[in-house]
Order: C-alpha cells, then sequence, then structure tokens
C-alpha cells in the first residue's frame, strides 16, 4: 500500500488541521462505511484566495491549480477524520465539481482534473473515482469552483 505521508512530503503538500465548516453545517456526515464530505474551495487559512469565474477571468489552467488547492482541503478533513490513519481509507469513491464559468466556457472536466490528478498522485488506485464536473453561474464567495467527495472507509 502506498505510504500516503511519503507521498505528500514528496509534493511538498502540508495538510495541516484543514478548513472548518464556515457555517450551520458538518464538515463530514457519516453513513457507515461511506463518508459524505461538505464542499470545499480553494482556501489558506480559511479565507478564500482564489475569485473569479473560467471564461471570464481565470484560464483553465487557473482552475485547476484552484481544484488542486480545494482537493488538498479536502484531503485535511479525510485526514483529520481518520485521525492519520490512511490504512482506513479503502476508496475515493465519487467526487462532484462545481466550476463557476461563463455560458460559453466548456472546459469544467479540465478544471475538476485538478482534484481528480491530486488524488490519483498522493493515493494510487484508492484515490481513483466516479465524478461529475459542472458549470455553475455563482459560488459564495466569488470563489471559481466548490468540491465536494465521498470515501468509502474500512468499519
Amino acid at each position: 500500500m502506498m505510504d500516503v505521508e511519503k507521498k505528500l512530503a514528496e509534493l511538498g503538500i502540508d495538510l495541516s488541521a484543514g478548513p472548518e465548516p464556515m457555517a450551520n453545517y458538518v464538515s463530514v456526515q457519516k453513513a457507515g462505511s461511506l463518508w459524505f464530505f461538505s464542499g470545499a474551495g480553494p482556501f489558506e487559512n480559511g479565507k478564500p484566495v482564489v475569485f473569479g469565474r473560467l471564461g471570464e477571468n481565470l484560464t483553465t489552467k487557473e482552475g485547476y491549480d484552484a481544484a488542486r488547492l480545494a482537493g488538498i482541503n479536502l484531503l485535511a478533513v479525510l485526514k483529520r477524520e481518520l485521525g492519520g490513519d490512511w490504512d482506513k481509507l479503502e476508496q475515493i469513491v465519487k467526487v462532484q465539481g462545481f466550476v463557476n464559468s461563463t455560458t460559453d466556457y466548456f472546459e469544467q472536466p479540465l478544471v475538476i482534473n485538478g482534484v481528480s490528478d491530486l488524488f490519483g498522485e498522493v493515493l494510487g488506485e484508492r484515490g481513483r473515482h466516479a465524478r461529475t464536473a459542472v458549470g455553475t453561474n455563482v459560488l459564495p464567495f466569488r470563489i471559481p469552483l466548490e468540491v465536494e467527495m465521498i470515501v468509502k472507509v474500512k468499519e
């Protein structure tokens, strides 16, 4: 099995405490072995750091990088919920990505690849998942994307 902490260190990724809920919800809702994660965006230290709309003032590459940051935030919450024991993770089951984009922008899947590629790099086969990548016209805080996931853990 892949050593997740070693891979994170190689990639220079720090999974500090991870984001906390910003309103009246929980970061993770656990239903047996399936855990449903609330949406994460491109945040650092509890604040959004990327703003805008794909196709308007952000490029696909900038969106990809923002999605990668959102994925890092999801991994940070996952690590916290796993108590740091990556062996408990069975599989990332599904990723849903919402991309704030103009009506003539059609590269939402390329943007959400930022999350999918990250999960594959860090988790190997356990990071492969089903996925949805859709466009939307607005997101909270003017962030360019929001990503949520469902994971399966060993009981």
